[in-house]
């Protein structure tokens, strides 16, 4: 895999999103908007009617049966004929890598022909349903709408190098560069300043920069990383439970107490268990 393939996969672990408005609507005034930039990304289902969106200055015509993604921060033009306004279901939301927003405002309209535009519809029907709801499931499910929606919209859309262009830059690929050589060293004794110095960062820097696009500080993502291979090696393997401690670099005692701390059981148990 890829440094930038390998970034994504990792980056994408700490993905939240949020809705934070959910409709259905055939109004017209209601679209006209002229040199907005909000705060929020929005998400349409275009279900009839016709009309224009300029994003940055570039102008579309969206259709029936089409998906976009119009990000925050971009400038956005909206506007709808009076005569046939577009029916439209549309979500706002919010979509994070950690700090990092997964739409940047530098980023074009995103729109696509739905490749199953009744099931798109059935997903955003269910969304504007269960948003009034404020229980811990509806919660979920609003959730998972989205996420399905925004994946129908940039794999219908042909954008398969989405990550890759959100990962183009100085920081995305000096970052890819650290979590390959933790990966590589995960059985060695890591500091915290030595990753710094990967970067060129005093580790009162680095420590925050890291945090910003992983959700938490290095040192614990290396440890979690070494938890995650020794779940796989418990799991996959017949490696003796010192022997895999000794691959991740810890003393058998040290490694046993992380573990049952980090999982709520022992290292033999969490074998036992993948076994049975």
């Amino acid at each position: 895999m890829s440094l930038t393939g390998n970034l994504a996969e990792r980056l994408l672990q700490n993905l939240t999103v949020n809705v934070t408005h959910a409709t259905l609507t055939t109004k017209y005034p209601g679209w006209n908007r002229t040199n907005q930039t909000p705060a929020f990304n929005r998400l349409y289902f275009i279900d009839g009617g016709e009309g224009k969106v300029i994003i940055n200055g570039v102008v579309h015509y969206p259709r029936p049966g089409q998906l976009m993604i119009m990000p925050a921060g971009t400038t956005q033009t909206t506007e709808t004929s009076p005569d046939n306004p577009y029916a439209r279901y549309y979500c706002h939301f919010d979509a994070r890598i950690g700090e990092w927003p997964l739409f940047h405002s530098a980023h074009k309209l995103y729109i696509c022909e739905a490749a199953d535009p009744a099931a798109a519809r059935a997903v955003f029907r269910e969304m504007i349903s269960l948003f009034p709801s404020n229980s811990f499931h509806a919660t979920l499910r609003i959730q998972a709408a989205l996420l399905t929606l925004l994946a129908q919209c940039l794999e219908d859309g042909g954008y398969s190098n989405f990550m890759d262009e959100l990962l183009l830059g100085g920081d995305q690929t000096k970052l890819a560069g650290v979590l390959n050589y933790i990966d590589e060293r995960l059985s060695r004794q890591l500091e915290v300043e030595e990753l710094a110095e990967l970067v060129h960062l005093h580790p009162n820097y680095f420590i925050p920069y890291f945090k910003k696009y992983m959700g938490m500080p290095p040192m614990q993502y290396v440890q979690l990383k070494r938890m995650e291979f020794a779940k796989r090696q418990l799991s996959y393997t017949d490696f003796s439970i010192s022997d895999i401690a000794e691959q991740v670099g810890m003393e058998l005692a040290h490694f046993s107490k992380y573990f049952k701390k980090m999982t709520g059981v022992s290292p033999s148990a969490y074998r036992n268990s993948t076994k049975s």
